[in-house]
């Protein structure tokens, strides 16, 4: 763990907590998977008082199942300008930019990367994004990357 001052945590969601595929079946609907990993990390980080804004650049209502599931309040789908989002998170709470990281995989999520205090990519990130972070998981998208990050921040806390 490392004393880092981040309260808040900012992802994206397709390429970050979802491995960035999906499936499309003849009906239309859209399948992802996601990690139990990255969302137990999520939910203990919760418990210790660390907010959470999921912020995606897709506008699918997998977003908000994925976020009730979780209890978070706090997402954006359909965002083409991740940092206002991260903004506008950022002035709800009250927090200063850095004190939120931010984990992304992909050239949109570079306005919120920059912005962040700590700028985090999944080992699976673009090149663009991985020259950028700040924290590089050691764990692909979709499979434990967040949950890398969340140990990374509170690890010591969290497995107590």
């Amino acid at each position: 763990m490392i004393d880092s001052g981040i309260l808040a945590v900012g992802l994206d969601v397709d390429g970050t907590l979802t491995d960035g595929s999906f499936i499309w079946n003849s009906e239309n609907s859209i399948y992802k998977r996601f990690c139990y990993l990255d969302s137990s990390g999520i939910s203990l980080a919760m418990s210790i008082g660390i907010r959470f804004v999921l912020i995606s650049g897709e506008d699918s209502p997998i977003v908000d199942r994925y976020a009730a599931k979780l209890g978070l309040t706090d997402y954006y789908r359909g965002c083409r300008h991740k940092d206002e989002a991260l903004r506008s998170f950022a002035q709800k709470y009250e927090l200063d930019l850095k004190q939120i990281a931010y984990m992304g995989d992909d050239v949109m999520d570079l306005p919120a990367i920059r912005i962040a205090g700590l700028k985090a990519a999944p080992l699976s990130a673009h090149p663009a994004v991985l020259r950028e972070a700040d924290f590089i998981s050691d764990r692909a998208a979709g499979y434990g990357a967040v949950r890398c990050l969340i140990d990374h921040l509170w690890g010591e806390t969290l497995n107590r």
